[in-house]
């Protein structure tokens, strides 16, 4: 029983409130772009992507404190950050593609598609501390999203094909 208490309270190489602000910085950056797609009324909205955020900063998360954990030191194990990006991108993808539609002559989900794959890059950045990353790739994206939306209806008078 003490060996399952001490595995409870071991400790962690981040500070508790850094992991707890990373968590929460990634659902809330990634819940203003799904908060966008909610409005939408797209398929994949406010909690598919502060899920598909919260996911990839954890497991940011997960390899940062892999990294300082002793029993896993030696030289026959090998952390590569690159190999957490790419398994993060590889699993959204899978998502992202299933978010898009060839119906009728026309792609649909295509921009729901591509923002799930966002919010997992700002997730990454989230779990990775890489803030300034994080926010501003977040307004770029709500900009890209809306304004963009507003240029384009009125250069195709009065009809978006926001997808």
């Amino acid at each position: 029983m003490q060996s399952l208490m001490d595995d409870f309270a071991m400790g962690t190489a981040l500070p508790p409130e850094v992991i707890i602000m990373r968590l929460l910085g990634a659902v809330v950056l990634c819940g203003l772009i799904g908060f966008e797609r909610e409005t939408r009324h797209r398929p994949a909205g406010l909690r598919t992507h502060m899920l598909v955020g919260l996911a990839a900063a954890l497991y940011c998360l997960i390899m940062l404190e892999t990294l300082h954990n002793p029993g896993v030191q030696g030289e026959e194990i090998g952390m590569d950050p690159l190999r957490l990006v790419n398994a993060v991108t590889s699993g959204v993808a899978f998502l992202a593609a299933g978010m898009i539609v060839f119906s009728q002559g026309k792609v649909r989900g295509l921009t729901t598609g591509t923002s799930l794959w966002l919010a997992a890059a700002v997730g990454l950045s989230s779990g990775f501390g890489m803030w300034l990353m994080a926010a501003v790739s977040t307004l770029l994206a709500l900009f890209i999203i809306g304004a963009i939306r507003v240029v384009e209806r009125k250069a195709m008078g009065g009809q978006s094909d926001d997808t």
